[in-house]
C-alpha cells in the first residue's frame, strides 16, 4: 500500500510539473519488411515492373518506414528495395529517424506511372524503377532495387551548374545547409556510409545528390 502511494504521488508531481509519464509511443520508429503480394504486384506490372526487367518480383521486398515529415509530424512510407538491401536499408531510415531528419514523401514510383521526372517534381523519396539510364541502354541501378532517390528537390542531379526542376535551383548552392539536404559529414551520407553505399554527391562531373546506390554507380 505504501509502494502505490509513492508511486502515486510521483506521477501527480509528474503530471504537475508538465511531463509525460507515457512513453513517446507514436514517435517510436516502425520498420517492416515484407514480400510483394498479389496486390502490390498488379500495382507494379507494367508500370514499374515488367518482364524482361532484371528482377524478378519475388526478389524484390516492400519497406514500411517511419520518417519525419516536414511538419514534424512522424509518418509512414513505402519503399521498394532488392531483397539482399533490404534489412541495410531499414538501418538507414532507422538513423534519420532518430535524427529527425525530414522527408518529403516517400511512395513507390507506380504513383507516378513509373515517371522518374514527376516522381523528382513532387519531391518523392523512391527506390525501385526498372528503367534505364538516361540517354542509354543500360540499367540504372533502380532497376535492381538497390538505389535509392532521397529528396529529389533538395537534393537535385546537377549537370553544367543546372537542374531541370525549377524548385531545385535554391539548393544549386550546397554551401547554404537547408533541412532535406544531403552533404558531406551530414546524418544521411553518414548513414548510407555505414552500409557501405555510395553517393552521386561524390561523382566527378555531374553531381547526383539525391542518389545512393549499392554499387556506387
Amino acid at each position: 500500500m505504501r509502494l502505490a502511494l509513492v508511486v502515486t504521488a510521483v506521477a501527480a508531481l509528474a503530471v504537475a510539473s508538465g511531463a509525460s509519464t507515457a512513453p513517446e509511443v507514436e514517435h517510436a520508429f516502425r520498420g517492416t519488411i515484407e514480400r510483394i503480394d498479389s496486390a502490390q504486384a498488379a500495382r507494379m506490372t507494367g508500370v514499374s515492373w515488367r518482364p524482361g526487367c532484371p528482377v524478378p518480383l519475388r526478389d524484390l521486398r516492400l519497406l514500411r518506414l517511419s520518417y519525419w515529415g516536414y511538419d514534424g509530424r512522424v509518418r509512414s512510407g513505402t519503399l521498394i528495395v532488392h531483397r539482399d538491401v533490404a534489412g541495410d536499408v531499414r538501418s538507414v531510415f532507422r538513423r534519420l529517424h532518430a535524427a529527425r531528419f525530414p522527408i518529403r514523401r516517400m511512395v513507390p514510383v507506380d504513383a507516378y506511372g513509373g515517371s522518374d521526372f514527376r516522381s523528382i517534381e513532387a519531391d518523392n523519396t523512391s527506390a525501385f524503377n526498372c528503367r534505364f539510364v538516361d540517354g542509354t541502354r543500360r540499367w540504372s541501378e533502380h532497376a535492381y532495387g538497390r538505389a535509392i532517390d532521397l529528396n529529389p528537390i533538395e537534393n537535385p542531379y546537377v549537370s553544367g551548374g543546372r537542374t531541370s526542376h525549377p524548385a531545385s535551383v535554391l539548393y544549386l548552392d550546397r554551401t547554404r545547409r537547408r533541412p532535406g539536404m544531403a552533404y558531406e559529414g551530414g546524418v544521411v551520407v553518414r548513414a548510407f556510409d555505414a552500409i557501405g553505399w555510395g553517393w552521386g554527391g561524390r561523382w566527378s562531373g555531374v553531381k547526383d545528390y539525391q542518389h545512393f546506390s549499392a554499387s556506387g554507380r
